[in-house]
């Protein structure tokens, strides 16, 4: 398994999506597009693509024109029936790929809050075993509106699109599913918002479940093409 992740900004903390796919024995080819590493022209070498989170605006496309064609390679991807996943700002741009509106500043979540599953989202395999109700990392101010056609999966009070699917293959996750004990903790103390040490281990045992799914949809599909 060959993935490729876009790195939005230096050293970027993967969690646990980085142990899902070291599980699997997957290779990764870093796309640093925030210090200008070309995209690849098509997703042939590889049987997925992932875009982590950062500051920017997913629109934001005067001061990092990257953005758009980051979107472009996500909705390429997609077509050519390779798996996509966006996390947070990565959400962002693939809504975006597929024609929805970035709405900044207008859906602030920091620190650990709940997601409610969709039935859609109970029925859908990422999601699968998780409670409709579980605990997450979240940190951002932007959202989106639902791109016509995808599927709304999970949901906030603060935030109705927080998790959708689209397309062949692609996923948006707005909330930081890979965040792990460690993160949360570290995170948490950035900004100054105690979390209770059981819910942080919800958070870390969800995100796992959700990034073992994930891979495991990649890997079923490539030992479908090979075999």
């Amino acid at each position: 398994m060959r993935v490729a992740i876009v790195e939005n900004v230096r050293n970027t903390y993967i969690g646990q999506v980085g142990v899902a796919l070291a599980e699997a024995g997957a290779e990764i080819d870093w796309l640093r597009v925030w210090k200008g590493d070309p995209l690849p022209a098509d997703p042939d070498r590889h049987d997925a693509l992932i875009m982590f989170g950062g500051p920017q605006s997913a629109a934001d496309d005067e001061r990092y024109p990257y953005l758009a064609e980051v979107a472009k390679l996500m909705r390429r991807f997609d077509e050519a029936g390779k798996a996509v996943l966006g996390i947070c700002l990565g959400s962002q741009v693939l809504a975006r790929a597929y024609g929805a509106e970035n709405r900044p500043g207008v859906a602030r979540e920091f620190g650990v809050h709940g997601v409610q599953l969709t039935p859609e989202g109970r029925g859908d395999p990422l999601f699968a075993g998780m409670n409709d109700d579980f605990p997450v990392f979240q940190w951002h101010a932007d959202t989106f509106s639902l791109p016509e056609g995808a599927i709304r999966l999970a949901a906030s009070a603060a935030t109705p699109n927080q998790a959708f699917r689209i397309g062949r293959a692609a996923y948006g996750i707005q909330f930081h599913f890979e965040a792990d004990r460690a993160m949360v903790e570290a995170w948490q103390g950035s900004i100054a918002v105690p979390v209770e040490p059981q819910r942080v281990m919800k958070v870390d045992a969800a995100g796992l479940a959700i990034a073992r799914a994930w891979v495991a949809m990649v890997a079923a599909k490539r030992a479908a093409e090979v075999s």
